[in-house]
Protein backbone atom coordinates (compact mmCIF):
# COMPACT_ATOMS: atom_id res chain seq x y z
CA UNK A 1 0.00 0.00 0.00
CA UNK A 2 1.33 3.25 -0.59
CA UNK A 3 1.02 6.51 1.15
CA UNK A 4 -1.41 9.73 0.44
CA UNK A 5 -1.00 11.78 -2.48
CA UNK A 6 -1.14 14.53 -0.28
CA UNK A 7 2.51 15.85 0.31
CA UNK A 8 3.17 15.50 -3.21
CA UNK A 9 0.77 18.60 -4.02
CA UNK A 10 1.28 20.97 -0.80
CA UNK A 11 1.74 23.52 -3.45
CA UNK A 12 -1.25 22.77 -5.61
CA UNK A 13 -4.24 25.75 -4.52
CA UNK A 14 -6.64 24.63 -2.13
CA UNK A 15 -9.17 21.98 -3.30
CA UNK A 16 -11.78 19.92 -1.63
CA UNK A 17 -11.73 16.74 0.48
CA UNK A 18 -13.78 13.97 0.58
CA UNK A 19 -14.02 11.26 3.05
CA UNK A 20 -16.34 7.97 3.30
CA UNK A 21 -17.03 7.50 6.87
CA UNK A 22 -17.77 3.52 7.65
CA UNK A 23 -14.76 1.66 7.66
CA UNK A 24 -12.80 4.16 6.31
CA UNK A 25 -12.73 7.19 8.81
CA UNK A 26 -14.26 4.47 11.21
CA UNK A 27 -12.75 0.83 11.86
CA UNK A 28 -16.61 -0.13 11.52
CA UNK A 29 -19.49 0.64 10.41
CA UNK A 30 -22.08 3.12 12.15
CA UNK A 31 -25.22 2.24 11.24
CA UNK A 32 -24.67 -1.35 11.69
CA UNK A 33 -23.27 -0.81 15.07
CA UNK A 34 -26.41 1.32 15.95
CA UNK A 35 -28.40 -1.66 15.03
CA UNK A 36 -26.57 -3.80 16.88
CA UNK A 37 -26.58 -1.30 19.96
CA UNK A 38 -30.18 -1.12 20.12
CA UNK A 39 -30.68 -4.63 20.13
CA UNK A 40 -28.07 -4.57 23.31
CA UNK A 41 -29.88 -2.36 24.77
CA UNK A 42 -33.42 -4.38 24.94
CA UNK A 43 -34.87 -1.49 22.24
CA UNK A 44 -35.65 -3.57 19.46
CA UNK A 45 -36.36 -7.20 19.03
CA UNK A 46 -33.02 -8.69 19.07
CA UNK A 47 -33.84 -12.15 16.96
CA UNK A 48 -35.17 -10.07 14.50
CA UNK A 49 -33.43 -7.03 14.20
CA UNK A 50 -30.15 -8.58 14.21
CA UNK A 51 -30.76 -11.07 11.88
CA UNK A 52 -32.56 -8.09 9.28
CA UNK A 53 -29.11 -5.87 10.35
CA UNK A 54 -26.85 -8.79 8.99
CA UNK A 55 -29.21 -9.39 6.03
CA UNK A 56 -29.03 -6.02 4.91
CA UNK A 57 -25.22 -5.32 5.69
CA UNK A 58 -24.26 -8.34 3.32
CA UNK A 59 -26.37 -6.83 0.76
CA UNK A 60 -24.16 -3.43 1.10
CA UNK A 61 -20.98 -5.13 0.76
CA UNK A 62 -22.41 -7.49 -2.07
CA UNK A 63 -23.90 -3.83 -3.69
CA UNK A 64 -26.79 -5.51 -3.80
CA UNK A 65 -29.12 -2.91 -1.01
CA UNK A 66 -31.78 -1.31 -1.83
CA UNK A 67 -31.30 1.84 -0.06
CA UNK A 68 -35.29 2.34 0.31
CA UNK A 69 -36.47 -0.86 1.97
CA UNK A 70 -32.88 -0.69 4.31
CA UNK A 71 -34.26 2.76 5.09
CA UNK A 72 -37.81 1.58 6.12
CA UNK A 73 -35.98 -0.79 8.67
CA UNK A 74 -33.13 1.24 9.67
CA UNK A 75 -35.55 4.39 10.45
CA UNK A 76 -37.72 2.68 12.57
CA UNK A 77 -36.34 3.15 15.76
CA UNK A 78 -36.90 6.81 15.12
CA UNK A 79 -40.27 6.60 14.25
CA UNK A 80 -41.43 4.52 17.25
CA UNK A 81 -39.26 6.29 19.85
CA UNK A 82 -39.27 10.27 21.56
CA UNK A 83 -36.77 12.34 20.00
CA UNK A 84 -35.04 13.12 23.43
CA UNK A 85 -34.77 9.57 24.27
CA UNK A 86 -32.81 8.98 20.78
CA UNK A 87 -30.48 11.50 21.41
CA UNK A 88 -29.59 10.04 24.95
CA UNK A 89 -29.22 6.41 23.36
CA UNK A 90 -26.88 8.50 21.01
CA UNK A 91 -24.89 10.17 23.32
CA UNK A 92 -24.11 7.05 24.72
CA UNK A 93 -23.78 5.13 21.41
CA UNK A 94 -21.21 7.90 20.99
CA UNK A 95 -18.73 7.14 23.58
CA UNK A 96 -19.87 3.64 23.78
CA UNK A 97 -19.20 2.26 20.35
CA UNK A 98 -17.94 4.97 18.18
CA UNK A 99 -15.01 7.45 19.78
CA UNK A 100 -13.46 3.89 20.37
CA UNK A 101 -13.06 3.32 16.50
CA UNK A 102 -12.48 6.44 15.32
CA UNK A 103 -9.83 6.21 13.69
CA UNK A 104 -5.66 8.12 14.44
CA UNK A 105 -4.89 8.19 10.66
CA UNK A 106 -7.93 8.88 9.68
CA UNK A 107 -7.57 12.65 11.94
CA UNK A 108 -4.33 13.07 10.83
CA UNK A 109 -5.68 13.13 7.45
CA UNK A 110 -8.35 15.25 8.05
CA UNK A 111 -5.84 17.69 9.56
CA UNK A 112 -3.49 17.45 7.03
CA UNK A 113 -5.83 18.78 4.31
CA UNK A 114 -7.44 21.30 6.77
CA UNK A 115 -3.40 22.84 7.02
CA UNK A 116 -3.93 22.63 3.31
CA UNK A 117 -6.60 24.77 3.32
CA UNK A 118 -8.94 22.21 1.53
CA UNK A 119 -12.29 22.29 2.13
CA UNK A 120 -13.44 18.96 3.98
CA UNK A 121 -16.46 16.93 3.48
CA UNK A 122 -17.85 13.61 4.77
CA UNK A 123 -20.01 12.25 2.54
CA UNK A 124 -21.83 9.21 3.83
CA UNK A 125 -24.89 6.76 3.16
CA UNK A 126 -25.49 6.35 6.65
CA UNK A 127 -28.50 8.39 7.73
CA UNK A 128 -27.36 12.25 9.42
CA UNK A 129 -29.01 11.05 12.89
CA UNK A 130 -26.30 8.97 13.09
CA UNK A 131 -23.17 10.59 11.34
CA UNK A 132 -23.58 14.22 12.52
CA UNK A 133 -22.29 13.90 15.83
CA UNK A 134 -19.31 11.66 14.52
CA UNK A 135 -18.71 14.10 12.22
CA UNK A 136 -18.66 16.66 15.03
CA UNK A 137 -16.41 14.57 16.26
CA UNK A 138 -14.09 14.07 13.44
CA UNK A 139 -14.01 18.28 13.46
CA UNK A 140 -15.67 18.74 9.83
CA UNK A 141 -18.34 20.93 9.67
CA UNK A 142 -19.95 19.67 6.34
CA UNK A 143 -21.37 16.57 5.84
CA UNK A 144 -23.54 15.00 3.24
CA UNK A 145 -25.56 11.92 4.39
CA UNK A 146 -28.87 10.66 3.59
CA UNK A 147 -31.66 12.27 5.15
CA UNK A 148 -34.20 10.82 7.29
CA UNK A 149 -37.90 12.80 6.11
CA UNK A 150 -39.35 14.44 8.77
CA UNK A 151 -43.10 15.57 8.68
CA UNK A 152 -44.31 18.29 11.75
CA UNK A 153 -41.53 17.45 13.70
CA UNK A 154 -41.77 13.83 13.61
CA UNK A 155 -39.53 11.18 11.61
CA UNK A 156 -41.69 9.49 9.14
CA UNK A 157 -39.39 6.34 8.18
CA UNK A 158 -38.82 7.72 4.87
CA UNK A 159 -35.58 8.91 2.51
CA UNK A 160 -35.71 12.92 2.06
CA UNK A 161 -34.60 13.48 -1.19
CA UNK A 162 -31.70 11.63 -3.14
CA UNK A 163 -30.39 9.11 -1.03
CA UNK A 164 -26.48 9.98 -0.32
CA UNK A 165 -25.76 6.05 -1.95
CA UNK A 166 -23.94 4.90 -4.79
CA UNK A 167 -24.46 7.26 -7.99
CA UNK A 168 -26.82 9.32 -5.11
CA UNK A 169 -23.35 10.19 -3.37
CA UNK A 170 -22.53 11.77 -6.99
CA UNK A 171 -25.93 13.75 -7.67
CA UNK A 172 -26.06 15.04 -3.26
CA UNK A 173 -22.28 16.19 -4.25
CA UNK A 174 -23.33 18.16 -7.26
CA UNK A 175 -26.33 19.95 -5.49
CA UNK A 176 -23.43 20.96 -2.94
CA UNK A 177 -21.36 21.99 -5.07
CA UNK A 178 -23.56 24.40 -6.94
CA UNK A 179 -25.23 25.69 -3.93
CA UNK A 180 -21.23 26.64 -2.06
CA UNK A 181 -19.92 27.92 -5.71
CA UNK A 182 -16.60 24.96 -5.05
CA UNK A 183 -16.04 22.53 -7.61
CA UNK A 184 -13.98 19.47 -8.23
CA UNK A 185 -10.93 20.69 -9.46
CA UNK A 186 -7.78 19.06 -6.91
CA UNK A 187 -10.00 17.03 -4.96
CA UNK A 188 -9.63 13.78 -2.97
CA UNK A 189 -11.90 11.20 -1.75
CA UNK A 190 -11.19 8.36 0.50
CA UNK A 191 -13.07 5.47 0.56
CA UNK A 192 -13.10 1.43 1.49
CA UNK A 193 -16.33 0.30 -0.41
CA UNK A 194 -16.64 -0.39 -4.27
CA UNK A 195 -20.24 1.16 -3.81
CA UNK A 196 -18.22 4.45 -3.80
CA UNK A 197 -16.61 4.14 -7.70
CA UNK A 198 -18.87 6.48 -9.07
CA UNK A 199 -18.02 9.30 -7.09
CA UNK A 200 -14.29 7.87 -6.90
CA UNK A 201 -14.34 8.39 -10.66
CA UNK A 202 -15.24 12.06 -10.47
CA UNK A 203 -12.21 13.86 -8.37
CA UNK A 204 -8.81 14.22 -9.42
CA UNK A 205 -7.77 11.94 -6.78
CA UNK A 206 -9.21 8.96 -5.80
CA UNK A 207 -8.29 6.66 -2.60
CA UNK A 208 -9.06 3.96 -2.20
CA UNK A 209 -8.53 3.35 2.18
CA UNK A 210 -8.13 -0.43 3.21
CA UNK A 211 -10.77 -1.16 -0.04
CA UNK A 212 -12.99 -3.94 0.16
CA UNK A 213 -11.78 -6.76 -2.46
CA UNK A 214 -13.84 -5.65 -5.46
CA UNK A 215 -12.93 -1.93 -5.01
CA UNK A 216 -8.95 -2.71 -4.55
CA UNK A 217 -8.96 -4.56 -8.02
CA UNK A 218 -10.45 -1.64 -9.72
CA UNK A 219 -8.06 0.65 -8.34
CA UNK A 220 -5.42 -1.57 -8.70
CA UNK A 221 -6.41 -1.36 -12.67
CA UNK A 222 -7.02 2.31 -13.07
CA UNK A 223 -3.86 3.19 -11.64
CA UNK A 224 -5.70 3.94 -7.99
CA UNK A 225 -3.71 5.25 -4.76
CA UNK A 226 -4.09 2.32 -2.07
CA UNK A 227 -3.68 3.19 1.43
CA UNK A 228 -4.77 2.43 4.68
CA UNK A 229 -5.55 4.04 8.21
CA UNK A 230 -5.83 0.87 10.03
CA UNK A 231 -1.95 -0.71 9.26
CA UNK A 232 0.34 2.69 9.78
Amino acid sequence: MSKTPIRDVKEAPPGLALFDLDNTLLAGDSDYAWGQFLVEIGVVDARAYEAANERFYRQYQQGELDIHEFAAFAFRPLVDNERDQLLRWRERFMEEKIRPIMLDKGRETIEEHRQRGDQIVIISATNSFITRPIAQAFGVDHLLATEPEERDGRWTGRIAGIPCFQHGKVERLAEWLHQTGLNLDNSWFYSDSHNDIPLLEQVTHPIAVDPDDALAETARQRGWTITSFRHV
